[in-house]
């Protein structure tokens, strides 16, 4: 008996399943059809486009990239090999619109700051472990969520 009803559960849930996909399907079609012909969008697909575009409450980072170039920001550890400032000199030729910056004796934190008061989109930092590049931090703004990756073979 209960594997019949989970039978029955899944075989309804698939069914509604379809209904939706059909009628956004549907919903397609009709945009489809009135752009090809040249006429306006149905008035009941317009208005279902306005209720649809909030989507999420969160804040979307890469919502102005379109509007403008990335300004990227590329710096190094504390005290850089030749192999990890040359790895650096390559990033810089790789990313569009890239400043290489000499770390220095500045802090995280500082650098972060200089980052958004010079209006810069990402900070990479390339990390280094026994004079080879292994990896690079992206840290791109407004929010700073950090993103390692890994290199191998630099």
């Amino acid at each position: 008996m209960l594997r019949r009803n989970t039978r029955l559960r899944k075989y309804l849930y698939r069914n509604s399943l379809e209904g939706k996909e059909r009628l956004i399907y549907e919903k397609k079609r009709k945009i489809r059809e009135a752009l090809q012909e040249g006429k306006p969008i149905p008035t009941e697909l317009r208005n279902e486009e306005a209720v649809l575009l909030p989507r999420t409450h969160i804040d979307d980072e890469y919502a102005k990239a379109a509007k403008r170039d990335p300004k990227i920001l590329i710096t190094t550890s504390w005290n850089p090999s030749a192999p990890l400032v040359q790895f650096a000199k390559e990033l810089n030729l790789v990313f569009p619109n890239a400043q290489q910056m000499n770390r220095g004796g500045q802090v995280t934190s500082e650098i972060i700051e200089t980052c958004r008061a010079h209006d810069f989109t990402d900070v990479v930092l390339v990390h280094e472990n026994r004079g080879v590049p292994d990896g690079l931090f992206i840290i791109p703004f407004p929010l700073i969520q950090q993103h390692f990756l890994n290199c191998s073979m630099c």
